[in-house]
């Protein structure tokens, strides 16, 4: 792509974003896009195909980055089944430091996608979220019990609240965006809260 082509790109994006930031998806229009980027409606649709368009091209380079830390947590977590004690943070803390960094790397996007993505695609994450973590904690669970650990059963309506509060708090000082400082300290509280409760279900 010629560098004044993507320059106008990351122009009409900035718009965007700032468009959606303010108004959220559903309220944001392609008109007033153009006019913070200095073009036509007609102009714009050369650099997307709508305005859902526009919003997966600023969220999805982070929803990107976050499945591959998530599946990155995953394999240390089974890698951690085998070594015991000595590694049991890295059965709870991970989706705390995942979030935490994706914070500082990404706050706008990460605003948008926990805040502002009512009629997108991504409008049920959070649901989707807990709903793939509860699916892994079962699996982790299970493999645990089969490598000698005295799990406690728990049932999936359980799991679900336990979880579906996890994940609440943690997203709570984006949602209210918190400065970093104050994000790191809440988000370390909410370890310091969880880390013990989800140690005695998995045995540790």
């Amino acid at each position: 792509m010629p560098r004044d082509k993507k320059l106008s790109h990351k122009k009409v994006l900035d718009a965007a974003k700032k468009e959606f930031l303010e108004k959220g998806f559903e309220d944001a229009s392609i008109r007033s896009i153009g006019a913070r980027a200095g073009m036509t409606s007609a102009g714009l649709y050369r650099h997307c195909k709508d305005k859902e368009d526009l919003f997966v091209q600023i969220v999805d380079p982070l929803f990107q980055e976050m499945n591959k830390r998530f599946a990155m947590h995953k394999r240390v977590s089974y890698e951690a089944i085998q070594i015991g004690e000595r590694h049991k943070e890295a059965f709870n803390t991970g989706e705390i430091k995942i979030f935490l960094d994706l914070s500082k790397e990404f706050p706008e996007e990460l605003k948008l996608l926990l805040c502002r993505s009512v009629g997108t695609r991504y409008e049920n994450f959070i649901h989707d979220l807990v709903d793939m973590q509860q699916k892994e904690m079962f699996d982790i669970l299970k493999i645990m019990e089969q490598n000698g650990y005295q799990t406690i059963h728990i049932t999936e309506r359980e799991m679900h609240v336990l979880l579906s509060a996890y994940i609440t708090a943690i997203i709570e000082p984006v949602v209210h965006e918190y400065d970093e400082k104050e994000t790191e300290h809440c988000l370390m509280k909410v370890a310091e809260f969880f880390t013990p409760g989800w140690m005695k279900i998995m045995g540790l």
